[in-house]
């Protein structure tokens, strides 16, 4: 999944005489199909509908979409960055809005019986905290978070056989969850101190931490937000030396304009 948010963040980078990857350019499919995304919700559900639709409009796969809250419109922010998205990419994109973890489960696991005539090559869960903190529920996060991260990625393996018998160019199959701790900022290589968070670690290959600039920089740049990107965890890979990079986190930049523009820098 790594390899998705990367093209993303190429897509819309900022930073001149770097290359951009484009639809004749995506990213090698790699092994490592499972990324957490952390950080506050607002800037996530942005980076998650990006990669979205640029898996659908790019690389012209199914996506599937779970979250609480109905999306009823593309945030201005995706609009401004993608102001020529193609109807009918758009339609590779399938909503679900479970109202329950029980109900994000069972959706989950029946997914098999609706994969004609593929099955998606990207499962997406918007704000897994909310399903698994709902208000009413008894102490048990880590342990539902466990089963269901394990549903996720057995699915999406499975998924993946099914993508590489049929000789398809959409495998792997991966799987993008976003979850916003109560531990405050988690990003670079600190350590988690949320019990959750440590539980969906051992599950997912990436972290994609998303940490806010709250110094001046952002203001002196006439930026409405400034976010620290870091990609962390045993899939993130150098693409100048895969096997010896193995583990290794790299860092973005993602300026936020007020007009809704995101754009992305390496650092």
């Amino acid at each position: 999944m790594a390899d998705i948010l990367t093209l993303v963040f190429r897509k819309f980078m900022s930073q001149p005489g770097l290359k951009k990857s484009s639809a004749a350019d995506p990213p090698p499919p790699t092994d490592c199909g499972s990324t957490l995304l952390v950080g506050d919700h607002s800037i996530s559900r942005s980076v998650m509908l990006l990669a979205a639709v640029t898996a659908a409009s790019d690389l012209g796969v199914r996506v599937m979409f779970f979250t609480q809250t109905p999306i009823q419109s593309l945030p201005v922010s995706l609009q401004t960055c993608v102001p020529s998205l193609n109807p009918e990419s758009l339609k590779k994109i399938k909503f679900s809005y479970p109202r329950t973890v029980e109900e994000l489960l069972q959706q989950v696991a029946s997914l098999h019986e609706s994969m004609s005539p593929l099955p998606p090559s990207l499962i997406v869960v918007d704000r897994l905290e909310t399903f698994l903190c709902a208000p009413g529920r008894h102490p048990g996060e880590q342990s539902c978070a466990a089963h269901l991260s394990a549903l996720l990625c057995d699915t999406a393996a499975f998924f993946t056989e099914v993508l590489q018998q049929q000789s398809s160019s959409s495998a792997p199959c991966r799987v993008l969850v976003s979850f916003q701790s109560d531990s405050g900022p988690v990003g670079g290589l600190s350590s988690a101190t949320d019990p959750v968070l440590d539980v969906l670690d051992r599950y997912f290959q990436v972290r994609c931490s998303l940490d806010q600039d709250r110094g001046y920089d952002a203001a002196a740049a006439g930026l409405q937000e400034l976010w620290h990107v870091y990609l962390s965890g045993t899939g993130v890979t150098d693409d100048k030396d895969c096997e010896d990079r193995l583990g290794v986190a790299q860092e973005w930049q993602l300026s936020v304009f007020p007009s809704g523009l995101l754009e992305f820098r390496p650092v």
